[in-house]
């Protein structure tokens, strides 16, 4: 009788050890995540990982849904949602509810610095016509190498009508005087960048707005393919003011300057939590804070979607590949969230 009673207490002792391993692995257990997800597809492989790290750490995460900005971050503020990996600052600033602050928080960083945006220019027409700035395509010999069409003017692959950016070009061809020497094409962007393509490889100029990340950056590496380009000077539009110092950056890959004048307000893209679910989830703190990826992976897997890998099944295996190739790293951020926990 002695020895069952030695047994059975041995066998609690286990179970309740077992118990206690499992409840620290999974911290995140019996709560349910409700996270949002960006319009753009270029942000999907993000929102995959963190939802797949959540899950490792005992969280359910429902489907997220696919907002538009502000109603994003509206629904974060009223706790209706807990999550996203889609903010870009200071970008969205502007976007942000009326004493968000107070509700919601900006937390680490997808890609600190990660959100370029600007002009590229075929490097061969660079080089050939000494092309620094958008300035540079007031002369005829610019012009006539980018007009494609015969109307006497240089044609950029832009932004579709609605789009943040097209408000930002269409000042930039305002206030540098660019009109009438530079056609904004505003179709399709997905079928602009396309066509640049099959130009490129063909062996003819390019001339594209873009951002990172995103694959145009991966199919035309900046400094092999084409090069980023300076805008005349710092003149922001009335939505950039305040963030001049944003619009000069040093360090571009592929830049015909260093720094470059880009004028678009570079954006670090972070994660946006909502401020009660992060202080009753120390784990989802810790992992949001560490979690982090490097530009040149992004735009790899957003380059996949453009070859056609773009269904949810698809990029939930980009997930899988990334986080195997990456075994060391992603442990490490889990260890974090589990040790902030305890």
């Amino acid at each position: 009788m002695k020895l069952k009673k030695i047994l059975l207490a041995a066998a609690c002792v286990l179970v309740m050890t077992a118990t206690a391993n499992a409840s620290a692995d999974k911290p995140g257990q019996g709560v349910t995540v409700s996270p949002a997800r960006a319009t753009w597809n270029t942000g999907f492989f993000q929102e995959a990982l963190v939802r797949r790290g959540l899950e490792e750490l005992g969280y359910t995460v429902k489907k997220p849904k696919d907002l538009a900005n502000p109603l994003a971050y509206q629904s974060i503020a009223l706790g209706d949602l807990d999550y996203w990996t889609n903010g870009w600052f200071p970008m969205h600033e502007a976007q942000l509810p009326a004493g968000f602050a107070d509700k919601g928080e900006a937390i680490g960083y997808v890609a600190k610095a990660g959100g370029l945006q600007g002009y590229l220019v075929s490097k061969k027409q660079v080089e050939e016509l000494g092309i620094k700035s958008l300035e540079d395509f007031k002369r005829p010999e610019v012009i006539k190498a980018f007009d494609s069409n015969g109307n006497g003017k240089a044609d950029l692959t832009a932004c579709p009508a609605g789009w943040g950016c097209e408000k930002v070009i269409d000042h930039h061809m305002e206030v540098y005087g660019m009109k009438d020497y530079i056609n904004p094409v505003k179709a399709s962007y997905e079928a602009g960048m396309a066509g640049a393509v099959g130009a490129h490889r063909s062996g003819k100029p390019v001339f594209f707005y873009t951002w990172t990340p995103n694959w145009t950056t991966f199919v035309f590496k900046p400094g092999t393919d084409v090069m980023w380009i300076n805008v005349p000077e710092i003149n922001p539009s009335d939505a950039q003011k305040g963030a001049e110092d944003r619009m000069t950056v040093s360090g571009v890959q592929g830049a015909v300057s260093d720094p470059i004048d880009l004028g678009f307000v570079v954006s670090d893209i972070r994660i946006v939590a909502n401020k009660k679910f992060l202080g009753d989830n120390p784990a989802a703190r810790a992992f949001f804070e560490v979690f982090t990826l490097p530009l040149a992976d992004i735009n790899a897997q957003n380059a996949r979607m453009n070859e056609g890998e773009k269904s949810q099944r698809a990029i939930e295996t980009h997930a899988d590949e990334w986080i195997a190739a990456n075994k060391a790293t992603w442990d490490g951020w889990l260890k974090a969230a589990r040790d902030a926990a305890k």
